[in-house]
């Protein structure tokens, strides 16, 4: 869905070329409970920036059975972000790059001051 290149893959732990891993049942592994990781805390939120946001909107749509939490949102400092959770039932925010964001303002006339 990010278009992120896999470089290492150990099946519960994967490391990907820009250096993000994703570990699945790491409650071993920093010596809490299973009961204690819980399910849509609402309290952490992974945050990615998407060059082409309207492209990424689109690639969402191939994958069903995607729950949101709203629908795009347009932040007062002009950012669009798209929130929803992962298959664990984190949250995940999406949102436009902040140059891209420069540049809508810009064409649209706005200057830098």
């Amino acid at each position: 869905m990010f278009g992120l290149e896999v470089c290492q893959d150990y099946g519960r732990n994967i490391l990907f070329s820009c250096g993000l891993a994703l570990q699945q049942d790491f409650d071993w592994l920093i010596g809490v409970t299973k009961e204690e990781v819980y399910e849509k805390p609402n309290n952490v939120e992974i945050v990615f920036e998407e060059h082409d946001f309207d492209g990424f909107l689109q690639r969402l749509d191939n994958y069903s059975g995607i729950e949101f939490l709203g629908g795009v949102v347009e932040h007062s400092w002009g950012q669009r972000v798209i929130r929803f959770y992962d298959l664990d039932g984190h949250l995940i925010e999406v949102g436009e790059e902040m140059k891209m964001v420069i540049e809508r303002f810009i064409s649209n006339g706005m200057t830098l001051e």
